[in-house]
């Protein structure tokens, strides 16, 4: 089972429409799991009052929130920077 199917059940918050960590731990818990999928270092960041996980995969920047207590890749708005 790939590691997006894997259930979240932290805590999180909306900031911009997306939903994200509310807390850097569990954030950083999940940067470490999600580093291991991906093959490339992922790192957590503070957007707003919530915490994302930021990486560069294959040349592109990602960042990822969650949505439906699941990882997903989420679009920052522009004034947002990675």
């Amino acid at each position: 089972m790939t590691l997006f199917a894997l259930p979240i059940f932290d805590a999180t918050i909306v900031v911009d429409g997306n939903e994200l960590f509310k807390g850097k731990g569990s954030a950083s818990h999940w940067a470490e799991r999600l580093a291991v999928e991906v093959k490339s270092e992922v790192t957590v960041q503070k957007i707003g009052n919530g915490w994302a996980l930021f990486a560069n995969v294959d040349g592109k920047d990602c960042v990822w929130g969650i949505l439906g207590q699941r990882l997903k890749q989420i679009d920052l708005p522009p004034s947002k920077p990675i």
